[in-house]
């Protein structure tokens, strides 16, 4: 068996997955996307309808037609230096539609597919795929309109967060994006709202948040305890505050995470739920690609061989 990885030259969880598959016998090639092309060069050729070839780095070289499943775990961008903006936009889009097709094209085990990535990182998707798998979601506004936004305000307590990216870079400075619950007063003045798209929801009564790991068949999931203000509202904006245990799910969850995945073509997925204190389970987002090392650190859940387990497997 042979799994290639792609992912940055520093991920901690990558570190433990070379070592648990190695243990597994498995061959594991370990690249970061940004070395192409300063040190990483490709060569396929189209041969009864599949492409074979080879991936070369400095250090080794990767025969495509032994890969047997790939990790998708968090590649990243190409680099081009010494090009003008033009030139790198125009080798940036050959890299992706090039390089990235042909991995694509591989017929092995995907966790997860690109495309399948891709298609769920669709925040409107998601909601309608979850509420189909019988997963109760939050009422939800997608809007650039004011008006719009407040009349959904003045019918409950609503929260924002954005659709797509975590974080923003400003003057140098990286500013965290987190899910901020609203007060009458934010809805007075929004000017600037209707410059792009912005996503309003209801806020879901809570007493605790729950974070299910869906690996292959396995389904983990843990609770998160937040014990301040700031991570009561997103317990991202306080790790320190937090408290995790394992639990089960309700069977009805259980079915409907299941549904999910499937709907979504996931093998592997970080599902957020909120909890109600009387036990009432709202489904938030799943992230195809989300982090699982801290809650495996926390709790001991054998997160990591279980996803070892389903990559040395290698059945497409």
């Amino acid at each position: 068996m042979s799994v290639l990885i792609l992912t940055g030259e520093h991920d901690p969880s990558a570190d433990l997955m070379v070592s648990a598959l190695e243990k597994r016998e498995a061959i594991v090639h370990r690249v970061d996307t940004s070395w192409f092309p300063g040190q990483l060069s490709v060569t396929a050729e189209l041969a009864s309808g599949r492409w074979c070839g080879t991936l070369r780095t400095p250090h080794r070289t990767i025969d495509l037609d032994t890969i047997t499943a790939v990790w998708y775990r968090e590649p990243k961008a190409f680099d081009f230096p010494e090009m003008t903006p033009t030139e790198r936009m125009h080798a940036n889009i050959e890299a992706k539609y090039g390089l990235g097709g042909i991995l694509t094209t591989l017929p092995v085990l995907w966790v997860n597919h690109p495309a399948r990535v891709a298609d769920a990182a669709y925040k409107p998707v998601q909601l309608v795929a979850a509420h189909r798998a019988g997963l109760t979601v939050p009422d939800t506004l997608l809007t650039n309109e004011a008006d719009a936004a407040r009349e959904f305000g003045r019918r409950g307590r609503t929260v924002t967060k954005m659709l797509g990216g975590v974080s923003l870079v400003e003057e140098g400075t990286r500013r965290y994006a987190r899910t901020r619950l609203l007060d009458p007063s934010d809805f007075e003045d929004m000017r600037g709202l209707e410059r792009t798209m912005h996503q309003f929801q209801r806020w879901a009564s809570k007493a605790k948040e729950v974070r299910v790991v869906a690996i292959g068949d396995q389904l983990n999931a843990i609770e998160i305890h937040a014990h301040s203000a700031k991570a009561y509202v997103d317990y991202r904006s306080d790790y320190r505050s937090l408290r995790y245990q394992l639990t089960d799910l309700p069977e009805s969850v259980e079915v409907g995470v299941r549904q999910l995945m499937k709907h979504l073509g996931l093998l592997y997925g970080a599902i957020d739920f909120v909890v109600g204190p009387t036990n009432e389970w709202t489904f938030l987002e799943i992230n195809p690609s989300g982090q699982y090392g801290w809650l495996e650190n926390h709790t001991d859940a054998p997160l990591t061989d279980q996803l070892a387990d389903l990559l040395a497997g290698g059945t497409a």
